[in-house]
């Protein structure tokens, strides 16, 4: 396998080093490609010491050399990328020695297009884990039993109950099927829960595989400033964020029509059901009134996810 390994950075000094030496231990992967994304801090300056002392790391910037976020960054990751396969990874997050162990057995089946696996918690300091012990605890992000490919996409939308959540820390994709049958990879316009929006489409396009789904191949690095955390729960509304990202996907169904009636009446409803609960609370007794007389299994999805919403959150 060859592997490019793409991680965006973004204020992130005092960890990339860690996430670089992380993909490095692999000899599969023949590239960490590092998108700077106009950091406010000394990032800039360790990733090109980095890129100096390693011929595996390569440093990107935009053009403009601005601030475009995770999603652009990532796609002019893939632009830049020559390995047969893409693996991703945050700035903040690292891999564990099994990383890639399911991906050297499950890729010798040319019909796997994907694999994902399960991602595990870091606390990089007690703050950090007093502030978000209560959102991500010491649980594994995974899909909690192997479903076939077809399951995944329907899994994803929240359509088959207790399916669970891969990251994209743990996704290991064929460069080949993703830039043939994507016909976008990450919106550009999404700075929030881009990526689960990028795996919603790519569970549809693509045959993901379970991989190790029991025990982290991945952690997740969580600190004071995860760009996630700090403004999903500080700054916006977690349903406001939902809002955004499901009227996304909506948007998207819309153009596919090869996409099933319940799938599209699934994704109406949890559209509904976050617009619900990002609503004044006198308007969204009015919404929650006039959906119970007109679609009731819209509001009882919608009541779900407004009590539930903070265990969606990726």
């Amino acid at each position: 396998m060859r592997i490019s390994v793409i991680i965006p950075v973004y204020n992130a000094e005092k960890y990339v080093r860690d996430a670089v030496k992380s993909a490095l231990q692999f000899d599969e992967v023949i590239e960490i490609i590092l998108v700077e994304d106009k950091s406010p801090d000394n990032a800039l300056q360790i990733c090109q010491q980095l890129a100096e002392k390693n011929d595996r790391v390569k440093l990107y910037q935009h053009p403009d050399k601005g601030n475009h976020g995770a999603g652009p960054s990532r796609n002019l990751g893939i632009e830049k990328a020559i390995g047969d396969f893409i693996a991703f990874l945050d700035a903040d997050d690292y891999y564990l020695p099994n990383r890639f162990d399911a991906e050297r057995e499950l890729f010798k089946n040319p019909d796997v297009e994907g694999i994902y696996g399960a991602l595990g918690v870091h606390y990089y300091s007690e703050k950090a884990k007093e502030q978000y012990y209560q959102l991500f605890g010491d649980r594994l992000t995974t899909v909690y039993k192997h479903y076939d490919p077809k399951d995944v996409f329907p899994g994803q939308l929240h359509m088959l109950g207790s399916f669970g959540l891969f990251s994209i820390d743990t996704l290991t994709v064929r460069r080949e099927p993703l830039m043939k049958k994507m016909k976008s990879l990450f919106k550009a316009h999404l700075r929030l829960h881009e990526d689960t929006e990028f795996l919603f489409r790519l569970s549809y396009y693509l045959d993901l595989y379970p991989g190790i789904l029991d025990k982290a191949i991945a952690m997740r690095g969580v600190h004071e400033n995860n760009r996630i955390t700090k403004v999903d729960m500080r700054f916006i509304d977690p349903a406001f964020s939902r809002a955004l990202l499901w009227k996304e996907v909506d948007l998207w169904y819309e153009n596919e029509n090869n996409i099933s009636e319940e799938v599209k009446i699934h994704i109406k409803r949890m559209y509904r059901s976050f617009e619900i609960a990002k609503a004044p609370t006198f308007r969204k007794w009015g919404m929650i009134a006039k959906y119970l007389l007109i679609d009731y299994k819209s509001i009882r999805s919608g009541l779900y996810n407004i009590n539930f919403r903070h265990s969606l959150i990726s």
